[in-house]
């Protein structure tokens, strides 16, 4: 279940580096709405930027960069028609149109696109997408996902592309093309290192990462799709990157998207992911969604201070009108509306090809497959997954709704045809509960029929005016986030099913109920199930003595608070009749063949516990196999999963979530109508601790670090390094037909770093049947590299008939066999000897060729060098170095310093003659801040040029390092107003969301301007501010200056939103630092963390006028140690707003 996210705690105390005196603001310029030149001008776009933004006034600009939390879309920026401006909707999703809506096409989820290896096939998967989201009236399709699979056990692996970045980069160029050539803008996420639910949104999950493998696996893929396939937006993450928050981290959103990619394109907040103004405003965040938490007033008020210059905010605007001037959204936009039906034949098409083409054909033993009506007079089709509960999508914003899904049941039955029998039986529940109570032995309270009557609110508490009442016949619903019928809203809404149960036997009957979100059972007016809480998909049980023939009341409660939506009840009566189990186990030992479906959900809002199937489907494929020799397993999972029963069964196939067609799609696989064609995008690992992230500390991590100490080595690559072996490898499936792999020849078989070879080789059907196999190129780095013993570099799917050869070609390209090189920041093609491997999998390359690199004509880069802390008119020195690690020398290189407005650093550029190869010449500057610079931090950046063979005069990527202008103390750090006065409660904003301590109920505790709070043995003296001034410092990164020594220093404040916790880095006189973990708990929870002490709670808060009603809340001590025997000089304080602090000491 994705849950919705709180507002985050507000700072706006970041200096941003270009920071200059308050900006007067233009007059608001009178414009008719009918004279908007721009939008009907030939000019160039940037021109036509330049003509707009000069007619907007501040709040119109501001407007632009913001969501305004409606929802009618997952996101809408409204329209401006005083300026033309059209409205901007986004919609989810990656696997076509979500939020619910009806009348679209449900695709199979994009891991099964990957597991096609086919990128004419991913255009058109982008098509379809893109083509429903226009008619559906969203203007921005928010996919597709390319965040590589870490570990199987991540929520979301099912609406990625895999482990690969090779692969999940190819599929998502194709997938981005067809999206984008319908009209519809794309937008990639989640940029970036997204990859696990658990802790997500919050620093502690904090990725510890080297740019290398930042750069080689985690980035590459967007690189690829931002250069192939030009998307118009990309969506930053909820991850925390280094101590940074994704959304704000200068790295991956300046120095590599912007200044290596120069990417032009707009970056979007994932939702509720912006976590400080001027932090984003630095990273260049064009736009915060789903509203303006931080785009709104609090920016407004940055640039009115002039701590955000009026320009910058053109700069932040810049890159989405460009993107709509681009797609022409000025002059067309998608007229449509959220209940348009928009699917279309050819588009069903597209998704049941897909599904065809990416299931995977894993174990066929004894050529039980294909299955042939001459041969096999009777099928048992079993399993929940195999009927009306088949698990056609995952969970979360990726989820897409069904109108009407083909069930394998139903597609087995009409593919088999009058001549062989096909019988089902359900045998368990795919979420773990009972049989659904039929419809038979249930009256609705309407008083008609057979059924229960649901009646539905707006809301999660039952109450208000009734929004639609109905009658079902069972309750076994899986809205996926829509609305449950007309009239209803999508999320936030709740239902009550009541009626009368008419129990058949007397006994103890047993009751389930399956919910994502809250739910509970009465039954004769006696609650039996308590399961009243947001979750995903949960069965909770329970029991209930009954007596035949006697009907009791029976009401099941519902409440939806977000993401996914779906109740199911279920029962077991007492004895009498066989278990669910038992009866397909007696199923399949009177037939010839057992097709046994099972399913293993999964979503967005968790990740896995473990890699096995829920063990009632164990169980039942054991059972099911022990009585039927010919057993064939289906599997509709996410990822990988481990198969104990492997052995005992005949034939295995991963469908992964199918879409629609489902039916159609497995039984033509069953039959051999389409010859099984999918590859696998991940690695199966044969027991969890063989997978790389196989520790605490590397997956979901520990003490809010989760390190990434695998490195290059994710997926096939750890398998291969460490000489492991998978179930299936990466790259593997089967097929009715066979292979073989010959003849490759790398043309020309030497090169240098800039050259393009080509490698081709020879794919020949040796089987009696029709089919297609994946051709994969695999590049082998040499040894000295560091690199895995070989990685995807290309891939292309072929049909062959029986006996026909066809030969492939791939082209290597520099890109093939570059490395990241840290130094300089720059991809390096070293000189030696690189292998090129050629076959179907990761594990069967039957074929190699050496490749010579003669020459390297680089990389170039430079460094930068300055002190951390710097003083207000005093000089420092700053050295920069060019560095050349190209197999021969480069002329004029020259490097030239630049620093923030009002800084001087001397000389302008500093030039040498000759570096030579593999060498550097490091030059000195000197910085100088002015006397007048604000405390905060100014970035350094050092460019360079130089002239080199075969390259001509080339820029490198420039290097910067921030220098901090330290704080005088926490006094001149405080940059939030914490508490306000119960006659002023607007005056403060504590959590970002207008709720603030009452300083009359703090007083009540002692707690008063100037005043001291012992806590854990130290004394801190309270901020002698009024209310409604600052009073706490919420921590982005400060340097504060601060004096004192002993054993221990203190902390008071808390947490808001939710518990915090971050680095805090001490620096001593002598120059030596310490780093420790500073955590407080949510001040809302009034309960402490394990490091921190709970100091004082007060009995009430000053809320909003739209506030929930009255709370406790409360304040915390943590403390960290010091190093005996130093002075404190400077505090560096963690990346994190949502951590505040009123006051320290030390103790000692």
């Amino acid at each position: 279940m994705l849950r919705p996210l709180l507002k985050a705690s507000l700072s706006a105390a970041v200096v941003v580096s270009t920071a200059v005196a308050a900006t007067v603001l233009p007059a608001s310029p009178v414009v008719a709405a009918a004279s908007c030149p721009w939008v009907t001008s030939t000019a160039p776009i940037d021109q036509r930027v330049d003509q707009l933004l000069a007619q907007m006034t501040l709040d119109e600009k501001l407007q632009e960069l913001h969501g305004d939390n409606s929802h009618s879309y997952s996101g809408t920026v409204p329209a401006q028609p005083r300026l033309c401006i059209p409205a901007l909707t986004l919609n989810d999703g990656p696997g076509g149109v979500g939020l619910g809506m009806s009348g679209i096409t449900q695709l199979p989820s994009p891991v099964s696109l990957a597991s096609t290896f086919d990128k004419p096939l991913g255009k058109q998967y982008g098509q379809v997408i893109g083509s429903e989201e226009w008619a559906k009236g969203a203007a921005v399709a928010l996919g597709p996902t390319v965040n590589i699979v870490r570990d199987p056990r991540w929520g979301r692996a099912f609406e990625s592309y895999g482990e690969d970045p090779y692969l999940a980069g190819q599929i998502g160029v194709a997938d981005v093309q067809g999206i984008q050539s319908t009209g519809e803008l794309a937008q990639v996420k989640h940029w970036a290192l997204y990859n696990q639910e658990t802790n997500r949104g919050n620093s502690t999950d904090d990725v510890i990462i080297d740019s290398r493998t930042e750069q080689e696996i985690y980035l590459s893929q967007f690189k690829a799709i931002v250069e192939q396939a030009q998307p118009a937006s990309l969506m930053c993450s909820y991850a925390f990157i280094n101590g940074q928050a994704a959304c704000q981290d200068p790295y991956i959103m300046n120095q590599v998207l912007r200044e290596q990619w120069h990417y032009p394109g707009f970056v979007t907040t994932d939702w509720g992911g912006a976590k400080s103004t001027l932090g984003s405003v630095e990273a260049g965040l064009n736009m915060e969604m789903p509203d303006d938490a931080r785009y709104g007033a609090a920016l407004k008020q940055a640039v009115e201070s002039g701590q955000v210059p009026l320009g910058t905010i053109d700069s932040l605007l810049r890159p989405t009108l460009t993107q709509m001037f681009r797609f022409n959204l000025f002059t067309k936009t998608p007229a449509g509306t959220p209940d348009a039906v928009v699917t279309t034949p050819a588009n069903q098409a597209v998704g049941s090809q897909v599904a065809k083409d990416g299931t995977v054909l894993l174990k066929n033993a004894d050529g039980i497959l294909p299955l042939s009506p001459d041969k096999k007079s009777s099928i048992a089709v079993i399993g929940d997954a195999a009927g009306a509960n088949a698990m056609t999508s995952g969970g979360g914003s990726a989820a897409v709704r069904a109108d009407q899904i083909v069930t394998p049941y139903q597609g087995i039955s009409a593919r088999a045809g009058k001549d062989v029998t096909v019988n089902y039986a359900q045998g368990n529940s795919s979420l773990g509960g009972l049989p659904l109570v039929p419809k038979t032995v249930l009256t609705p309270s309407s008083g008609t029929g057979n059924g229960l009557t649901g009646t539905y609110y707006n809301g999660m508490t039952l109450s208000g005016a009734p929004l639609a009442t109905r009658d079902t016949d069972q309750i076994a619903f899986d809205w996926k986030g829509g609305a449950p019928v007309p009239g209803v809203p999508r999320t936030q809404w709740s239902a009550k099913y009541t009626g009368t149960l008419n129990p058949p036997t007397s006994g103890t009957y047993t009751f389930s109920i399956t919910s994502d979100d809250g739910s509970r059972l009465f039954v004769d007016g006696k609650q039996v199930i308590d399961n009243w809480h947001d979750q995903g998909g949960v069965t909770q049980t329970g029991q209930v003595t009954l007596t035949a023939g006697k009907p009791v009341s029976v009401e099941v409660d519902y409440y939806q608070d977000g993401g996914g939506s779906l109740v199911q009840f279920g029962w077991q009566p007492p004895g009498g009749t066989a278990s669910p189990e038992q009866q397909a186990v007696d199923l399949a030992r009177s037939s010839d063949v057992a097709v046994v479906f099972a399913a293993k959900n999964e979503a967005e809002g968790s990740d896995l516990s473990d890699l096995e199937l829920p063990a009632d489907e164990t169980s039942l494929i054991e059972h099911v196999a022990a009585a039927n020799p010919n057993t064939i397993v289906v599997l509709n999972t996410g990822s990988a999963v481990t198969m104990p029963w492997l052995d005992k069964v005949k034939g295995v196939f991963e469908a992964w979530y199918p879409g629609q067609d489902y039916g159609n799609a497995i039984a033509a696989l069953l039959f051999g109508d389409v010859n099984p064609s999918g590859k696998l995008p991940v690695t199966f690992p044969k027991s969890l601790a063989d997978v790389p992230a196989s520790t605490p500390q590397q997956f979901p991590g520990v003490d809010g670090k989760v390190n990434y100490s695998e490195g290059l080595k994710v997926g096939y690559r750890w398998y291969d390094a460490q000489r492991i072996a998978p179930l299936f490898p990466f790259g593997s499936g089967l097929s009715y037909t066979s292979f073989r792999f010959g003849n490759l020849r790398v043309d020309p078989p030497q090169t240098t770093s800039l050259g393009t070879v080509h490698a081709s080789v020879d794919v020949t059907n040796t089987g009696s049947r029709a089919g297609a196999d994946v051709a994969q190129l695999y590049v082998g780095n040499p040894a000295e590299s560091g690199e895995p013993p070989h990685q995807l570099k290309g891939f292309e799917k072929v049909f062959l008939q029986p006996g026909e050869t066809k030969r492939v070609t791939f082209t290597v390209s520099p890109d093939s066999l570059a490395t990241f090189d840290s130094t300089t920041q720059a991809w390096q093609v070293a000189s030696g000897t690189y292998q090129l491997f050629a076959g179907d999998s990761s594990a069967n390359l039957p074929l190699q060729g050496g490749l010579r690199v003669t020459r390297s004509f680089g990389p170039q880069g430079v460094t930068v060098q300055a002190p951390d802390i710097v003083t207000p008119g005093k000089p420092s020195q700053v050295t920069a170095t060019f560095v050349n690690r190209a197999d021969v020398a480069v002329t004029g290189a020259t490097v030239s310093p630049a620093v923030p407005p009002g800084w001087t650093i001397t000389p302008a550029t500093a030039t040498a003659r000759r570096v030579g190869a593999h060498s550097s010449q490091s030059f000195a500057f000197t910085l100088t801040p002015p006397a007048t610079a604000a405390p905060g931090h100014a970035k350094v950046t050092v460019n360079g040029v130089f002239t080199g063979p075969g390259v001509g005069r080339s820029t490198v990527n420039p290097a910067s390092q921030n220098v901090s202008v330290p704080y005088a103390g926490f006094a001149a750090a405080r940059n939030n107003v914490g508490i306000s006065d119960n006659a002023d409660p607007g005056a403060a904003d504590f959590d970002g969301s207008g709720y603030s301590y009452s300083a009359q109920e703090l007083a009540k505790l002692g707690i008063t301007p100037g005043g001291t709070v012992t806590a854990d043995g130290a004394t801190f003296t309270w901020p002698d501010v009024p209310a409604g001034r600052p009073d706490n410092v919420a921590t982005a990164g400060q340097l504060v200056t601060m004096t004192g020594s002993g054993t221990s220093l203190h902390l008071l404040g808390a947490g808001a939103p939710g518990n915090q916790s971050g680095d805090l880095t001490i620096r001593y006189t002598d120059g030596t630092t310490s780093t420790a973990t500073v955590s407080f708990a949510d001040w809302w929870s009034n309960t402490p963390l394990p490091a921190d002490t709970l100091v004082a709670t007060a009995q009430n808060w000053n809320q909003p006028p739209d506030g929930t009603g009255p709370h406790k809340v409360s304040l915390y001590a943590t403390k960290v140690p010091l190093t005996p025997g130093k002075t404190i000089a400077y505090l560096l304080l963690p990346q994190l707003p949502g951590l505040h602090v009123f006051a320290t000491a030390t103790t000692g």
